[in-house]
């Protein structure tokens, strides 16, 4: 094994136990059990009324209330301020605890320790959301017994959950690269995490060409179903509409763009000083 590999291997397994253990990070968890105990909460009364001799709601409505659910919560809340909050963290405590300097004085080149911070978020990250949209997806239609049980397992639920858990994947991809390297040069990376959250939910009033400077752009193209058409309202009389990306392109190219940023960020790492001022 290379000196390279053995260094971003060494990196990983330090930032791990810090990354899963951060006292930092506890809300991070709640982000991630939320949906969970609200998808469990939703069986459990489906399965009390339907106890009581009342008729509940097909298969459909449970992958609907799902699908729901990833692109409202997942998206837009969960994954999004769950990787700012892992991500940014990653230089961001060292600098803090005022500990960054023993890596930066330590035998190592410093792209090999971006890249370390950033694939042991990344775990973290993977696992626990792709963890939280599993069990979701699970606990979403466990009242239905062995229905559900028969979507899943040899309908298209299965294939429907990979897809989800793709998409979350490559949401941490982007946004973590984004977020590592807030935490890396600014002072307070909730500032331009609060920025790129704005541009993001503005991304179905973007015209065509602006729409694809974003991450939500790219992902929720991916998603297995389809929200229906809501009523008019004078705010979706805004909106742009935009064929979505062919999946062929939009997972490449999330790939890419995650890859550039962190480049970036991994070669740019070498001029950085450390300032433990606020």
């Amino acid at each position: 094994m290379s000196l390279a590999l053995r260094q971003i291997r060494g990196v990983i397994r330090l930032e791990l136990k810090k990354t899963f253990f951060a006292r930092r990070g506890w809300w991070v968890y709640l982000l991630a059990l939320a949906p969970i105990a609200l998808t469990l909460f939703h069986s459990l009364v489906a399965a009390r009324f339907q106890g009581y001799g009342r008729r509940g709601h097909a298969i459909s409505g449970d992958t609907l209330l799902f699908a729901v659910l990833f692109q409202t919560y997942f998206l837009h809340l969960g994954i999004y301020f769950g990787c700012a909050g892992l991500f940014s963290n990653l230089f961001r405590t060292e600098m803090l605890e005022k500990t960054l300097h023993y890596y930066f004085l330590s035998p190592i080149r410093r792209e090999w320790l971006v890249i370390g911070k950033y694939v042991s978020g990344l775990l973290v990250a993977g696992t626990l959301f792709a963890g939280s949209v599993s069990l979701s997806m699970y606990f979403v239609g466990r009242h239905q017994g062995a229905a559900w049980s028969a979507f899943l397992l040899d309908g298209p639920g299965l294939v429907q959950l990979a897809k989800y858990v793709m998409i979350a994947l490559l949401a941490a991809i982007g946004y973590g690269a984004i977020f590592l390297i807030a935490g890396l040069y600014t002072r307070n990376p909730m500032i331009p995490a609060a920025a790129v959250w704005v541009w993001e939910n503005l991304n179905p009033f973007l015209p065509s060409f602006l729409k694809k400077l974003s991450i939500i752009f790219y992902i929720k193209g991916l998603c297995p179903v389809s929200l229906p058409a809501s009523a008019p309202t004078p705010i979706s009389l805004l909106v742009v509409e935009t064929d979505p990306i062919s999946g062929h392109y939009a997972v490449p190219g999330l790939l890419l763009v995650g890859a550039a940023i962190l480049v970036y960020g991994a070669y740019s790492a070498r001029q950085a000083e450390i300032s433990y001022g606020e």
